[in-house]
């Protein structure tokens, strides 16, 4: 039986890291500067070295459960045959429709100040239009939710321990790409961090 959810979670994977692809060339013609590719801060090489295994896994997870190459790797069957489940994952699937258009809106908003990397040898511009206006790393809540949606369609024990060192670290890369524009842009972006949320807008905006 054709796993649809599953496809489709499948087809949107492969389409958001293949405009990841296009955004490097993109951003590599218009600056003369290879993206952050290859991390030159410490802490983002040390981060590198589980998030491309991680991103690899990702990207093959889902293509393998389509194969049905192993059972382990499959989608559970209580996830075919429990209606609710089933249209959970239907809901999941086409949540990660959205979440790849609103990336690819968060990505040209960026244009040639987007980065895979921080450049500490470069000075950052702050972009708050879109959802920067309400939120500092809207590309990284939207990655969270696009693996969580992942891990509802393909609930394996294999995905759902990929989504978790995926949260963790994309945690620990916002913390750090803070530090790093609080750094170099100073009052400017403790202003923009008081009045905006990390990876939700904030309720109430505290004022220094």
């Amino acid at each position: 039986m054709t796993d649809l959810p599953l496809i489709l979670l499948t087809l949107i994977i492969w389409t958001y890291w293949l405009c990841v692809g296009i955004m490097i060339v993109r951003v590599r013609k218009q600056t003369r500067k290879p993206a952050g590719v290859v991390p030159k801060q410490g802490l983002e090489r040390a981060l590198w070295l589980i998030w491309v295994p991680l991103i690899g896994a990702w990207l093959t997870l889902p293509y393998l459960a389509i194969t049905r190459i192993h059972p382990a790797l499959g989608v559970p069957d209580f996830a075919r045959q429990a209606p609710a489940f089933a249209a959970l994952r239907w809901v999941a699937a086409i949540c990660a429709v959205l979440c790849l258009a609103l990336t690819i809106e968060c990505w040209l908003r960026m244009g040639k100040n987007w980065r895979m990397a921080v450049a500490p040898g470069e000075q950052p511009e702050l972009v708050t239009g879109g959802l920067y206006a309400h939120i500092r790393h809207p590309i990284y809540a939207l990655s969270i939710l696009l693996m969580c949606c992942s891990a509802v369609v393909l609930p394996t024990i294999a995905m759902l321990v990929v989504a978790a060192v995926h949260v963790l670290l994309m945690v620990l890369k916002a913390r750090n790409e803070e530090r790093f524009l609080a750094g170099k842009l100073g009052p400017v972006y403790e202003a923009y961090r008081e009045r905006t949320g990390r990876f939700f807008p904030r309720v109430l905006a505290r004022h220094p």
